[in-house]
Formats: structure tokens, C-alpha cells, sequence
């Protein structure tokens, strides 16, 4: 009797081992199937704000990126990743795994990006610096730029909102929208003009638009450090006299060619609001993303009785500046003596 228990006990320990291995077995393949079995193709997987898990199991389908789908749901509520959709651009690479893939989607795309830019002169050579920088598709941030009622509501219009981006290096968060890109640019404007240069500008009876404006126009003239002050001192001169600025680069960018070398009659009589030959006062915005340290040699110009200015004939890029149209008009004939011994025609 005591034998039969014995083999009995034996048969089913022998039994239970057996169905314990298996178990175990079938729990590693399993495992092993679930997490670590390649399941992906080399792709991007753009997952929008607010998307739900349901979304993002659409796009997976959708755009083949998952060989095998039902693994990855499964896979991915055990992980506890329905609860957890980050927006983002991913780049998926082929033969992920559902962990590493669900690990790289869990973890999102919420860190800062250094964002430089300077010597930008048109609007549309600012869309494209954001170009791969952010989660938005730089074509979404034109629009923005472009959709007046957005702009009026920040307080610019579509030739004043250079102004509102100063070129300098920001840290800005990677999956930030394009909307909520340019509201973050209204806090650095509203930072950058602080108290201080507000009053500088109320000094000038320009506001800080204007300011940029001006500016924009000095940095074209000439980018040096030392001269900026004494430029800007030259059209605040004018402005407050009511002359006509006759600022050479705003022709240039009415003519819509900032390459010209010599500026001709036929140039001068270009009809823009932008031509400040023909126009009294400062033109309708800046004609270029002033820096900041041009921006404070307008506020901080120097003063001085000139009312003239031109390129020196050494072409070095400085300036003769003069006080009496007919000093000016010396200055100017030297210059010109020069374009034309260098056969330089435009």
C-alpha cells in the first residue's frame, strides 16, 4: 500500500514538473513573442496632440509600421501605454521590438531645443530655419504668419511681425505647436522690451516696432558695431526734421534685390511704400530681423548734427557722414567716381 502512494506521489510530482516546465517554457516563447520579437518597419510615426491609444493604433495599421498588431496591443496594456500617448515625431527603425518601440513612445518627445538664428532677412528664410527643429511642419507656422486675424490679435500685422522675432539662441521644447511657438516669441519680445528700453523708446517717440523698423534699415547699411549709432543718429536727424529718410537698402528692398551695388535713378523711382525716396517717414515695417545689439544702437544712438551719409570710396564699407547737402554731394561724387572706375553699372 505504502509502494502504490509512493509511485502515486512520484507519477504526479513527475507530472507537475513536466507542466511546470512547460508552463515555463510557454511563458518565456510567449514573453518572448510579445516584447522582444522584431514587429516594425523603418518609418516616422507622427502621433498629433491629444491623440488617443485608439489613434495610435490606427496610424500603426495604417501605415504598415506594425507587422503584427494584436501583439502590440496587448503588449502595450500590459505596459500600461494606452494611458500614457505622448504626441511626437518618431523615427522607427525596422525589426523594433514591441518594448523598445513602447518605451520609445512612452517616453515622448518633451525636451528643449537650442534654436539660434540671425542675419535673417526675409520672413520666409525664418519659417524654414524651424524646419526639422520642431514637431510642426514649418508649412504650419506659415500659414499662421500669413492668417492676418492671428497676427491682429498679437498686435502685428504682416509687414510689422519681424519685429516680434529677435534673432538670439532660445531653448524651446521639441514638440511645441506652431501656434504656441509664436506665443512663445511674445514672451521673449514682452521680456526683451523691458521698462528700460520701452522708455528709450518713448524718448525717441517710437514705438518698439518703429525702433525695429529703424534698425533694420541701419544693419543693412552697415553691420560694424562702432558705426550703427551714428547711422541711426543720421535718421533720427531726419525724422525729426520731416525729411525723407532716402535710405538706400529700403530701395533695394522695394526693388526687391538686395545684391545691387549701385542704386539708379530708375530705382529711385520705384512706387512702394518700402521706398523711402519717395515716401516721408519710416516705411511700414522692418525690412530685415534686426539684432538686438542694432535695435539698442537706435535706442541708444549717437548725437550729432549729420544729416548725410555715404558708403566711403574705398569701398571698406564704412561711411562719410556730412551736415550739409553740399558736403554730401562731394562725398557722394567720390563714391561714384569709384563705382565707375570699376565699371561697376548696377
Amino acid at each position: 500500500m505504502n509502494i502504490k502512494i509512493t509511485k502515486k506521489i512520484r507519477y504526479v510530482l513527475i507530472i507537475s514538473i513536466l507542466l511546470f516546465a512547460i508552463i515555463v517554457i510557454c511563458t518565456f516563447v510567449a514573453r518572448e513573442k510579445l516584447f522582444f520579437t522584431p514587429n516594425t518597419t523603418d518609418t516616422t510615426l507622427i502621433i498629433p496632440k491629444n491623440a488617443s491609444f485608439e489613434e495610435v493604433v490606427y496610424l500603426l495599421k495604417e501605415d504598415k509600421i506594425i507587422n503584427n498588431i494584436q501583439t502590440f496591443k496587448l503588449a502595450a496594456k500590459i505596459l500600461k501605454y494606452e494611458k500614457n500617448v505622448m504626441r511626437g515625431r518618431y523615427e522607427i527603425k525596422a525589426d523594433e521590438t514591441n518594448y523598445q518601440l513602447i518605451k520609445k513612445l512612452r517616453k515622448g518627445q518633451h525636451y528643449p531645443v537650442t534654436f539660434t538664428f540671425n542675419n535673417v532677412r526675409t520672413l520666409s528664410e525664418f519659417i524654414q530655419k524651424t524646419d526639422k527643429k520642431f514637431l510642426f511642419p514649418y508649412q504650419e507656422l506659415q500659414k499662421l504668419l500669413e492668417d492676418e486675424q492671428f497676427l491682429t490679435e498679437l498686435g502685428f500685422t504682416k509687414e510689422t511681425v519681424p519685429a516680434l522675432f529677435i534673432p538670439n539662441t532660445y531653448q524651446i521644447y521639441y514638440d511645441i505647436d506652431a501656434d504656441e511657438f509664436v506665443e512663445k516669441f511674445l514672451t521673449f519680445y514682452k521680456n526683451y522690451w523691458n521698462e528700460k528700453r520701452m522708455q528709450q523708446a518713448r524718448s525717441l517717440s517710437l514705438s518698439p516696432v518703429e525702433v525695429a523698423t529703424l534698425a533694420s534699415i541701419v544693419e543693412e547699411e552697415n553691420y560694424r558695431e562702432f558705426e550703427k549709432p551714428i547711422i541711426a543718429g543720421v535718421y533720427i536727424n531726419r525724422l525729426r526734421l520731416g525729411m525723407r529718410l532716402q535710405a538706400d537698402p529700403t530701395v533695394k528692398f522695394a526693388v526687391g534685390d538686395v545684391t545691387l551695388k549701385r542704386i539708379l535713378y530708375k530705382h529711385l523711382e520705384t512706387d512702394s511704400p518700402y521706398n523711402t525716396y519717395l515716401h516721408t517717414g519710416l516705411p511700414p515695417g522692418p525690412i530685415r530681423f534686426p539684432d538686438s545689439s542694432t535695435i539698442d544702437s537706435v535706442l541708444q544712438y549717437t548725437r550729432h548734427n549729420y544729416l548725410y551719409m555715404c558708403a566711403k570710396e574705398d569701398f571698406s564699407g564704412e561711411h562719410n557722414f556730412a551736415t550739409t547737402l553740399t558736403e554730401h554731394e562731394r562725398n557722394a561724387t567720390k563714391y561714384r567716381n569709384a563705382l565707375n572706375k570699376l565699371l561697376i553699372k548696377n
